[in-house]
């Protein structure tokens, strides 16, 4: 979804009868489930621009796609789902509480990607672009460096917005780890909700912004959910998950008008409470450790093809509609551009993230480690102990 096009806009599962005991803090593990999550949201995303947002809006393409318009149109409602997926996986990747290692793992996990989708994207638009898109050479330079969002230089692709929107994250949690607390981060998740509270209640523009107002109660309930994951259930963490959930229906229910204005489309206010209350349940009930059995091995290729074909979909997308549409049935290239944005995120995760993803990561470690060690030496001469 392109950052112009952001909206401007289930029940959690019943806590148990008294707090639970915290279980010893659980050793890092893949949760299968999460990369099922992950490739339902992703295509919640595809399935939103290509069959509705890119003719909706009007300047992207000229093909519709009616069959399947009345459903996509609420799959924008998948970015948040990331959100709170972010929020569980991100704390657990920081648990350890090592910030280089955070640092290292984030970079590595996000860049090779992101430099060769934002690559195949800009030659893409310099080849078939005509005149729905077009970039620059100084604006992909930038584009690559993943903070163009923060300096006011457009997106190559719009679906960068979220990003930045989960770089914020990453840095709040950077910040946490820098004050050695990530062990006290219910605090931290406790302060931010309320922080939140205030800012519906007495909007500030910036600091809005900077702690991520309009979608921190995703990031936060995700996060409470990896404690409950990991830590045990208890009233405060069942209590903020809670809170978070009146948040986000309150922000979702409430950028429908503008978003229903600038697509000229009618929403049914029950079917995105629906989405975002599933959204709580199912992230609970990993929470728990109830959806075990539907945890298996294979969805990790699914979710590793999330992460590209989020990038990638969206504009390269939009231009093959452009090129074989009304030439060819609009079946075949609805279902024909789904393949090839596939295949093409396959190819990515395959020859781009698992060649070097591993080696940057331990590139930046051991640059982080050197940079750490020279700050200790540098504050070692300059405050001798006595």
């Amino acid at each position: 979804m392109a950052e112009s096009e952001r909206p401007t806009e289930s029940t959690p599962a019943t806590a148990p009868a008294g707090p639970v005991p915290e279980r010893p803090s659980a050793p890092r593990q893949r949760v299968n489930e999460i990369d099922l999550l992950r490739f339902i949201a992703a295509l919640a995303v595809v399935f939103f621009h290509y069959a509705f947002r890119g003719y909706a809006g009007g300047d992207r393409t000229l093909m519709p796609y009616p069959l399947l318009e009345p459903i996509a149109k609420y799959g924008f409602k998948g970015v948040e789902l990331f959100f709170m997926i972010s929020g569980f996986v991100i704390l657990m990747t920081a648990a350890n509480g090592d910030l280089r290692k955070f640092v290292a793992s984030r970079i590595a996990r996000l860049y090779p990607a992101f430099w060769a989708c934002c690559t195949l994207t800009f030659v893409a638009i310099l080849l078939f672009g005509g005149d729905h898109f077009s970039a620059s050479l100084p604006q992909y330079l930038v584009n690559m460096t993943m903070l163009s969002g923060f300096v006011g230089v457009p997106s190559i692709d719009g679906v960068y917005w979220s990003l930045f929107v989960e770089l914020q994250f990453y840095a709040l949690v950077g910040a946490v780890l820098m004050l050695g607390r990530i062990g006290q981060a219910q605090i931290f998740l406790a302060l931010w909700l309320l922080a939140t509270i205030v800012l519906e209640l007495f909007p500030v523009g910036p600091l809005r912004r900077l702690l991520i107002a309009d979608y921190s109660a995703y990031f936060i309930a995700g996060a409470a959910c990896f404690l409950i994951w990991s830590r045990g259930g208890s009233w405060f963490r069942y209590g903020m998950i809670a809170i978070c959930f009146v948040l986000a229906m309150r922000e979702s229910l409430g950028g429908i008008a503008g978003f229903e204005r600038h697509f000229n489309t009618n929403m049914n206010e029950i079917v995105v409470a629906a989405i975002i209350a599933a959204y709580f349940v199912v992230m609970l009930l990993i929470a728990t450790r109830r959806t075990g059995r539907f945890g298996r091995r294979r969805w990790m290729t699914a979710g590793a093809l999330t992460y590209p074909l989020y990038l990638i979909h969206q504009n390269i997308g939009y231009m093959a509609f452009n090129i074989a549409y009304p030439t060819l049935n609009p079946h075949l290239v609805f279902w024909g551009t789904l393949a090839l944005v596939l295949l093409l995120s396959h190819l990515v995760h395959v020859q781009i993230e698992r060649r070097y993803g591993g080696a940057l990561k331990r590139a930046c470690a051991r640059m982080l480690d050197a940079l750490g060690s020279g700050y200790t030496r540098l504050r070692t001469q300059m405050f001798p102990s006595a």
